[in-house]
């Protein structure tokens, strides 16, 4: 297991806001996904969408991405949903 493989472990500790419902994406992917996009320049829930399909190779070696990319719809309902110091301490260990 290498340091990207944990990357979504960081996360674990986030309240997944969404009921269950209807949830087709892990939480920690959809975050995972959302931070190496920004990382690389991203800066909408479009582009994050863009860089999770581009890259969808990459990404499957160490997320499972079962239900393939998230749709920019699905990275903005999360983020909206989310509590934002949690993400902020997660994001920060």
């Amino acid at each position: 297991m290498n340091d990207l493989d944990k990357l979504g472990d960081y996360f674990s500790s986030v309240t997944d806001p969404r009921g269950d419902r209807g949830k087709m994406y892990n939480l920690q992917e959809i975050l995972v996904i959302a931070i190496c996009a920004v990382i690389c320049g991203g800066d909408s829930f479009e582009s994050m969408s863009a860089f999770g399909e581009g890259k969808k190779d990459w990404l499957n070696k160490f997320l499972e991405l079962e239900n393939g990319i998230p749709s920019p719809d699905t990275f903005g309902r999360v983020f909206s949903m989310l509590d934002p110091i949690e993400f902020k301490n997660a994001f920060t260990k």
